[in-house]
């Protein structure tokens, strides 16, 4: 593996290492979600949740559309949903 492809995974996986980062991706792995609706799952404020999902969208894990006055959130990337459910099947076999 070349250094930049080092770089590039490491800063990938710090983008997605926060426990509230990790929930929201946990939750978009089936289906796009609103802001709102995210919120209510992660239990947090909307400025939090936000914040978040800035943080995974510059990494270009997720991506969003809007509809009227809301934002509809979705996992970008296909390797993103199979590393969660990896990772998910190594941590939490019995869910």
């Amino acid at each position: 593996m070349e250094n930049v492809q080092i770089d590039a995974m490491s800063k990938l996986l710090k983008s997605m290492s926060h426990p509230i980062r990790l929930k929201i991706l946990c939750l978009l792995q089936d289906h796009e979600m609103s802001v709102g609706d995210i919120r209510e799952q992660v239990k947090t404020t909307n400025a939090n949740v936000s914040q978040h999902l800035n943080i995974l969208r510059s990494q270009g894990i997720i991506d969003y559309r809007k509809d009227a006055n809301f934002i509809y959130n979705r996992i970008n990337d296909p390797r993103i949903t199979e590393l969660m459910k990896t990772m998910q099947n190594l941590f939490c076999p019995h869910v």
